[in-house]
């Protein structure tokens, strides 16, 4: 009997014994392989980011400003005006007053008086203005020996011109009634409608003709300064 339990107890030792090595051959370790690269990525090169589009003023945009509307100038003495080239008005829209005046054949005696005058470069850079300018008939009114006299009074033919200047680009409704301050410190008399206009005692022959800086009426009269 002593011999049964001892091997009964040795026997249940080894059964034990046995059950650790069991669960490690049971449970092996857990190994974990990588994420396989695709091929098509690892080949590729990085991407490049996209480069940054220059934004715009604003304001800006990708062609020029258009310049402005391009008046058709009225009135029965337009039909004397060249219709291209030197003193046409599509020619005179792209030039400064005083430059556009001497440019025009009607405009010879007026032109002479602003060089008289000295005045050129003043009226050249003038910002928005109006001219009222005399014909070369409007000059013709007056007898030779007075008027040469007047173009050698540089005071006097200063004054004169500047009295046919107002302040800003009028347009045929800003003549339908009432007065305009003169560059002199005078003031104009206007009135009319349609193609009909008139400057003190004077009539418009050919109206709203478009310089780069002013917009020009021509007159038929030297206008008077009181």
């Amino acid at each position: 009997m002593k011999q049964k339990s001892l091997l009964a107890s040795a026997l249940t030792v080894l059964a034990l014994s046995a059950v650790p090595a069991a669960q490690a051959v049971a449970a092996p370790a857990r190994i974990t392989s990588p994420t396989p690269v695709p091929t098509d990525m690892a080949s590729s090169p990085p991407m490049e980011s996209a480069a940054p589009t220059e934004s715009m003023m604003p304001g800006e945009s990708g062609s020029p400003e258009p310049s402005g509307v391009m008046t058709e100038p009225f009135g029965p003495g337009c039909a004397s005006l060249p219709t291209s080239g030197a003193g046409s008005p599509s020619e005179m829209a792209t030039q400064p007053v005083a430059t556009a005046i001497a440019s025009s054949p009607d405009l010879s005696m007026l032109s002479k008086a602003i060089e008289q005058a000295g005045l050129t470069e003043k009226l050249n850079s003038a910002k928005d203005i109006t001219v009222f300018a005399p014909t070369n008939a409007a000059f013709d009114k007056i007898p030779k020996e007075k008027l040469d006299k007047l173009l050698g009074d540089k005071e006097k033919l200063t004054k004169l011109l500047g009295y046919h200047v107002v302040e800003g680009k009028k347009t045929p409704q800003d003549l339908a009634e009432g007065e305009l301050t003169t560059m002199e410190g005078g003031t104009l008399k206007v009135k009319g409608s349609g193609e009909d206009y008139t400057v003190n005692d004077a009539k418009v022959v050919c109206g709203d003709i478009q310089t780069s800086n002013a917009v020009v009426y021509l007159v038929d009269g030297v206008l008077k300064p009181k």
